[in-house]
């Protein structure tokens, strides 16, 4: 595959914990050189350490994807360190709490739409030049089931998603004649940190997840991952602009 070149630079961002992290160990096992972006300082120079532990390489770069200073600063500081970008997993993102559409606050509709939507085009808007230049390219766009079907309660997640995979096609379209190959992944509910808090809060809830899930069970993330990985690699060569749903069936059932 592609990535078990040393030549080979993957970017994650959301790289601190979860999906993200999971992405960026199984880079680094390939052989890619890896950089990690996240608001959070600690749990991505954590994923750092574990990344050299093993022998990979791997850097460090805070940002907040909703800004786009901070986001130039990161493709910036991967050029700088490792001279190229091969592959990127556009995967920082947050949710929110449970509301009808008419009583979400409008800061939390703003925030929710800042990172996730607008945070994905700010990192495509500066990953892009740079892969033009090289003539190739991957990226792979973090969505989520809830941009392909309703999620009652979750009306800003759920725009935020269904953009990202707009955004998606169209920039496929776009840049496929540079090289540059665009996919998203949609997951359905995955066992992150995250979620797990969530279970020991609410075990019902829980149940009613595992429940609605056709192989009776949550995703992990490193199955997110090897998805994401077979996306960036020479065995999807001709995928191209596809919102893949990565849920067991679920979107289906």
């Amino acid at each position: 595959m592609v990535a078990r070149s040393q030549d080979k630079v993957f970017l994650v961002t959301g790289g601190a914990s979860g999906i993200g992290k999971a992405t960026a160990v199984l880079f680094a096992r390939e052989g890619a050189k890896v950089v990690i972006a996240d608001v959070s300082q600690e749990g991505g120079q954590q994923t750092v350490q574990e990344i050299i532990q093993m022998g990979g390489k791997a850097t460090f770069v805070p940002t907040d994807v909703s800004k786009a200073h901070e986001v130039e600063v990161m493709i910036n500081r991967a050029i700088e360190v490792y001279g190229r970008l091969d592959f990127a997993l556009n995967n920082a993102g947050i949710g929110h709490k449970t509301s009808l559409t008419h009583e979400i606050p409008e800061e939390m509709w703003e925030q929710v739409i800042s990172v996730n939507l607008k945070g994905i085009w700010l990192c495509m808007k500066y990953e892009l030049p740079q892969m033009m230049k090289q003539g190739s390219g991957v990226i792979v766009n973090m969505s989520s089931i809830g941009g392909l079907i309703g999620g009652p309660g979750l009306a800003a997640y759920g725009a935020s998603k269904g953009g990202i995979n707009q955004l998606t096609k169209v920039t496929a379209l776009e840049y496929a004649k540079f090289g540059i190959r665009v996919n998203a992944v949609c997951p359905s509910v995955t066992m992150t940190p995250l979620t797990e808090g969530s279970v020991r809060d609410s075990p019902e809830t829980f149940k009613d997840m595992i429940d609605n899930q056709p192989l009776g069970r949550l995703a992990k993330p490193e199955e997110i991952a090897s998805v994401v990985f077979w996306l960036c690699s020479d065995k999807s060569s001709y995928v191209n602009g596809v919102c893949l749903p990565v849920d067991g069936g679920f979107t289906i059932a």
